[in-house]
């Protein structure tokens, strides 16, 4: 009965082929009582057809597997194209002096966030701090 335990502990794969592998194993232990050569032949036969079925419900994990995947890769491909062109966009509409500070931010080693301004909501005017200084002097 120790391939009984091994079914349960293994029984993730619910269905009519986790029913057929519990079936293989209950003939398999009645054929080991008996040591003729048709028994012999039998149990190599079911062997057989079990490994056939593991390697079918292999194949089939690594097809769907294999699908998720793609998916992943065909998304990721769609979102870098996207950032690239909002890349080239965001350098042609960057002044000299935003590049140049991109740049010798990049070359330092530096977060080129760490010193940016937070995001404004568009539709809005963003009021830089100099410009909040002098207002509120005169």
């Amino acid at each position: 009965m120790r391939e009984w335990g091994l079914i349960g502990a293994g029984a993730a794969a619910q269905g009519p082929d986790s029913m057929a592998l519990k079936l293989l194993f209950w003939e398999l232990e009645e054929h080991l009582g008996s040591s003729s050569g048709a028994s012999v032949v039998a149990i190599d036969n079911k062997i057989e057809q079990a490994m056939d079925l593991v390697k079918s419900h292999l194949m089939y994990a690594v097809r769907e597997e294999v699908e998720v995947l793609k998916e992943q890769i065909k998304e990721l491909i769609e979102r870098n194209t996207q950032l690239e062109q909002e890349n080239t966009l965001l350098k042609t509409l960057a002044s000299p002096e935003q590049m140049a500070q991109f740049q010798a931010q990049v070359q330092t080693g530096g977060s080129p966030t760490s010193t940016a301004q937070p995001p404004v909501p568009s539709g809005t005017t963003q009021v830089l701090p100099s410009m909040q200084n002098s207002s509120t002097s005169a």
